[in-house]
Formats: C-alpha cells, sequence, structure tokens
C-alpha cells in the first residue's frame, strides 16, 4: 500500500516528497478528482492510503472540494495541503479537514515531519472506526421496517424515524432503500443520488467497506442514504447476498441502520430481517392490514425471523373505523405500540420530501406519534400504550 498519495503536484516537489516518503504515488496530470470516489478510481484496489498531498499545481475550488469530502466520507484519510493560503482562505481550509499546510518550498526534513504527523492521525482514527482484532466494536442498530403490502405508510414511517435517530446520531445513521424496484426513499427526502443501490453492492464499494460511505448520499439533517435503484431492471441485479453484506458492513460504520423493505417477504426483505436487531411491523388499521401483518408475523416466526426488538405500529388510523385496539391485539397475538392517526399533513410533506419529524409540527397528532415510536429506540422513556388511540377512545 501507498502511505502517501500525491495529486497536484510540480516535479521539484515530487522529487523532495519522495525523498521525504519512499511510498509514494503520484496521480497523473490533470483535473484534480474532487469526490472520494473518483480518487479511489484512480488507485489499485485496495489502496486507500493514509495521507493524499494536494500539491500547488492543484486548483483550489478542487483541493478544498476533496478535502471535505474526505472528511466527510472518509476520516481515516489526512488531507495535507502544500501552498500558501491567504488570511481569506483559512477557514476554508479548515472546514475542509485539511490536517497540515505546508509552504511550497519545504525541504525533505519538514516534509518528512509534516507526512508523519498526518499519518499518526489516520491512524489513530482508522483503529477508532475499525477496532483491531480481537477488539470488536458493538455492531449498530439493524431496524427494519416491514409490511405485507403496500400503501401503508412504509416509506414515511422509515424517513421519518431515520431522520429522528439522525438528530441524535448525525453523522452515525443511515438509511437504507430496499424496495429494490420501486423505491422512493430519495423522493420522500428530497435527494437527487448520484449512486444508488446496486452501486453500493456492486463493484468497489461491494469489496470495501472504506470505500461504501463514499457511494451514500448525504442529507442536510446528517442522515445518510442509499438510494433505491434508477429501473427495476438495475435492482433486480440486487441478491440477498447482496443485501446481508451491504448490512453487516453499515452496521459496523453506522450506530443507526434504517431499512425501509418492499412490502411482502422478498428474498432482500428475508435477509435484511436474518440481521436486524429490531423489525417495525407495520400495517394499515382496518381489517385486511391487520390480517395481512398477522400472516406475516406467523411466517417471520415460523422462520425465525423475529427480531428480539418488535414494534407494531398501526397507522391510517381512524377512531370513526369502528375497530376496537383490543380486538385488534387479540387477532395480532400481541400488543400494538405506536397507532399513527390519518394526517392531512402527510401528503403535504411527502409532495416536499419533508419528513415530518423536520417540520416540527407540534398540534399535528401523527407527529407526535411518530416521536413515539423514536422514543422506543432509546432516544427518551416511551409510555406503554399508544397516547393517540387512548386520547381518542376516551373522547368517544
Amino acid at each position: 500500500m501507498s502511505r502517501v498519495v500525491l495529486a497536484g503536484g510540480t516535479p521539484d516537489l515530487i522529487e523532495r516528497l519522495r525523498a521525504a516518503q519512499p511510498e509514494l504515488a503520484v496521480l497523473p496530470p490533470g483535473r484534480v478528482p474532487t469526490e472520494p470516489v473518483r480518487l479511489f478510481e484512480l488507485l489499485p484496489a485496495g489502496d486507500l492510503p493514509p495521507v493524499v498531498v494536494l500539491g500547488p499545481a492543484a486548483p483550489v475550488a478542487d483541493v478544498l472540494a476533496l478535502a471535505g469530502a474526505l472528511d466527510v466520507a472518509w476520516p481515516g484519510i489526512s488531507v495535507v495541503l502544500v501552498g500558501e493560503p491567504t488570511p481569506e482562505l483559512w477557514p476554508a481550509v479548515m472546514r475542509a479537514g485539511i490536517r497540515e499546510v505546508v509552504p511550497p518550498d519545504a525541504d525533505v526534513t519538514v516534509l518528512r515531519e509534516v507526512v508523519g504527523r498526518a499519518a499518526q492521525v489516520a491512524l489513530g482514527r482508522r483503529q477508532a472506526l475499525h477496532p483491531v482484532a480481537g477488539q470488536p466494536s458493538a455492531p449498530g442498530r439493524v431496524i427494519a421496517v416491514v409490511s405485507p403490502k403496500g400503501g401503508v405508510g412504509k416509506t414515511t414511517v422509515s424517513t421519518n424515524l431515520a431522520v429522528g435517530l439522525a438528530a441524535v446520531a448525525p453523522q452515525s445513521t443511515v438509511i437504507v432503500d430496499l424496495d429494490v424496484q420501486f423505491g422512493d426513499v430519495a423522493s420522500a427526502l428530497a435527494l437527487q443520488p448520484e449512486y444508488t443501490l446496486p452501486d453500493a453492492v456492486h463493484g468497489r464499494a461491494g469489496e470495501d467497506s472504506m470505500v461504501l460511505k463514499t457511494f451514500l448520499t448525504q442529507h442536510p439533517s446528517g442522515l445518510y442514504a442509499v438510494c433505491g435503484s434508477d429501473s427495476p431492471a438495475a435492482g433486480d441485479t440486487v441478491t440477498a447476498d447482496d443485501v446481508s453484506r451491504l448490512l453487516a458492513a453499515l452496521a459496523h460504520q453506522f450506530r443507526y441502520v434504517v431499512v425501509d423493505t418492499a412490502p411482502g417477504l422478498s428474498e432482500q426483505t428475508l435477509a435484511a430481517l436474518d440481521v436486524a436487531s429490531d423489525a417495525v411491523l407495520l400495517s394499515s388499521l382496518d381489517v385486511p392490514g391487520v390480517r395481512g401483518l398477522r400472516k406475516e408475523m406467523d411466517v417471520l416466526g415460523e422462520l425465525n425471523l423475529l427480531p428480539t426488538g418488535r414494534h407494531v405500529v398501526m397507522n391510517l388510523a381512524d377512531p370513526k373505523q369502528g375497530l376496537d385496539m383490543a380486538d385488534v391485539e387479540l387477532a395480532l397475538g400481541t400488543g400494538v405500540d405506536v397507532v399513527l392517526p390519518r394526517s392531512a399533513a402527510v401528503p403535504a410533506s411527502t409532495n416536499a420530501g419533508e419528513p415530518l419529524l423536520l417540520r416540527d409540527l407540534k398540534r399535528d397528532p401523527a407527529t407526535r406519534e411518530l416521536r413515539r415510536l423514536l422514543e422506543r429506540f432509546g432516544v427518551a422513556p416511551a409510555p406503554k400504550s399508544s397516547a393517540f388511540w387512548t386520547r381518542q377512545k376516551a373522547a368517544s
């Protein structure tokens, strides 16, 4: 592995840096890649160096773009800038996470010291992110949101849960759109992803967990997303084994992994449940929905795929529908944890690509109940029964 990669270097700098660090890889002249994935494409497979040096021949805008993306997507790589930034540029340099700045005429001794310090920082970060063998870190919580049929608000619940968890664990929460044919997490979050689910499981990202994070899409809330495929045909290339590897890799990089599955029990959904720590079991509050959920739960029980953490959620609830919660729980053979009412705020939220929990609608009953679902994952203590249903039944 090359310990140092140089981009935008002058011939004189290349000579001095090679004397300071013999394990040097020099990128060919030309435009400096502004995204980590483009940088990795220029390197041999598995060769992610601890230090990237950006020389004076690289445009400042490209330097800042690449350094900032590396700092977010893979903090286990330290960036060193060779140049003399003006006082006006210093804030941008710091925001981009650049570890060291050295003048273009720095001698071999100075370059050796700077690269050494940057490499030590990178090593410390990598050990924190990926503990050494014999000291494994606990994997993150994998939360699969499942439903026997579509149209019950599964993506609405998934995205709200994800942004809610990201509020307490920013940069450490990811949502995976596992509806491989018709997923719409990107639409629900108003994202325009460059890479989608097939990109995250195939090629370089599927082989190297260190590269995987560069294929994720960032949401302004601090949430990461693996967005659904652009086409059903591309989505069909994602296998159950791909899903297992992807979720295992994400669980070792993120505190929370929320999985928005396809309706029913596809092979990808079963693979997600096989590694999930929690399942949000979702249904609409009507007779067909409740019966479908009971059948799904029975099948999952027979397959031993019901995670220890189970959260039964009834959506689209309306007290005027005439269903008694005691009868619903009897039909399901288990208690109902959260009841989400119909809300006029939901369609507007969906069309705007802004989850309800980001809108902070304090008087909206659906928002309040979504917070109760969030509380079940340790954000705050949760009551034992559905506050919404209790209030509505008391008023009727």
